[in-house]
């Protein structure tokens, strides 16, 4: 998350007592042993770390709700994290508490803000097809095209490697998705010939889109190239990656297709979140 950057409050010379240190590390462990996802693992081990380094010299065992309500007050306060950033702060810590249980956090005590009930931002079909036609880029222009025309997470399509394709049958495999679950996305014919293009030019080796020092492509590099896309196709919403995914599935229920379809093209679990 670009949330997640250098915290002032957590100085990089604050140095955990051995006893949180250990801490820590377990709770690591049990984050990987509940098979949570590296992101999830990462996410909360930096809420938890930041939140041992910000109690200072308090034991383990002293720690309770009102030094947790501290944290996220001071560093919420600072950093004017997101509601959704917020909520996984809240979530991280009464994680580490059910972790620890020989603390004196009571976790019912923990505030946790309501969800945004924000409706996404969609792009119509003409503004899609300018923000094509402005990028220059062979690269971004593919990438642009399949999170678009195939539904993708940014996630999902940075770690997408050259044998998830089947073109005969014109399917992606995207394999442990959120949730840890493996779907299959279409691949519109259209796009063929882009994709042969990209190919030939770039020639990846293991992933479809690859950094040019090695391994995968980098999300971050790819919200920066859309923003200033959208910025020279004077597209003044503000669009991110998932903007595209939001657009794929509504565009595809303005032309008839079914909502329960359109729930497994996107690989959503419940209904509920397809229809928002």
């Amino acid at each position: 998350s670009k949330e997640l950057a250098k915290n002032p409050l957590e100085s990089c010379a604050a140095k955990l007592t051995q006893e949180k240190q250990t801490a820590y590390d377990q709770f690591i462990d049990f984050l990987i042993g509940k098979r949570f996802s590296d992101s999830t693992v990462k996410v909360y081990g930096h809420f938890v770390l930041g939140f041992l380094k910000h109690s200072h010299d308090t034991s383990l065992k002293e720690l309770n709700e009102n030094n947790v309500r501290h944290y996220i007050e001071t560093t919420v306060g600072t950093l004017n994290y997101a509601v959704s950033t917020h909520r996984q702060m809240v979530s991280s810590l009464k994680h580490f508490a059910f972790f620890y249980p020989a603390c004196s956090i009571h976790t019912d005590a923990i505030y946790m803000p309501r969800k945004d009930k924000k409706l996404p931002v969609i792009l119509s079909v003409e503004e899609i097809l300018r923000l094509l036609k402005i990028t220059k880029n062979l690269k971004h222009k593919t990438i642009i095209a399949v999170l678009y025309a195939s539904g993708l997470r940014v996630g999902e399509l940075i770690t997408l490697e050259l044998k998830d394709f089947d073109f005969t049958r014109n399917q992606l495999h995207i394999r442990n998705s959120k949730g840890r679950k493996d779907r299959y996305a279409t691949i519109a014919v259209s796009l063929h010939p882009l994709l042969k293009n990209y190919h030939d030019a770039y020639k990846p080796k293991t992933y479809f889109i690859e950094n040019p020092k090695g391994g995968p492509y980098s999300a971050n590099s790819i919200r920066a190239f859309l923003k200033k896309g959208c910025t020279i196709a004077g597209i003044k919403k503000k669009v991110t990656p998932h903007s595209l995914r939001h657009s794929y599935a509504t565009h595809l229920l303005e032309h008839g297709t079914d909502i329960r379809y359109i729930q497994e093209l996107l690989g959503h679990s419940r209904p509920e979140t397809t229809m928002m």
